[in-house]
């Protein structure tokens, strides 16, 4: 983002709420977003797949916690959370950030996790990336 505000760099693929002070402000103009439709916080700009049809790369966050937390702190940090996503203070914050929640159980969000390792595997096996 610093090389693309002072001119080191044409274009970059970036998140939402990093960016959109400076669209706000008239530093940077989108030309795309890559989720698989419009953002509400920008919308009149069209998705990368209204261009190239199928394409879609979005970025999540999550809460995580090691593999043997018992059940009953899961739910609790599960129900907590939830109840933070549906706080219309929160909400707002977040969506005038260009971001979304996605509200739903720890089993929802493994699921999430699953699929996505499972698409961006095909993405990297299909390119031949090697870790170096």
């Amino acid at each position: 983002m610093t090389d693309l505000l002072g001119g080191q760099v044409q274009v970059i693929f970036s998140v939402v709420p990093e960016a959109i002070e400076h669209i706000r402000a008239g530093k940077l103009r989108p030309l795309a977003v890559t989720t698989a439709t419009r953002v509400d916080v920008l919308p009149n700009i069209p998705p990368v797949g209204d261009f190239l049809p199928g394409y879609e790369a979005s970025g999540w966050q999550g809460l995580g916690a090691p593999r043997n937390t018992p059940n009953e702190i899961i739910n609790k940090l599960n129900t907590e959370a939830n109840a933070a996503f549906a706080n219309p203070t929160i909400k707002a914050r977040l969506a005038d950030l260009g971001g979304m929640m996605l509200a739903g159980s720890s089993a929802d969000f493994g699921k999430l996790i699953a699929n996505e390792t499972e698409k961006w595997g095909k993405v990297v096996k299909f390119a031949g990336a090697k870790a170096e």
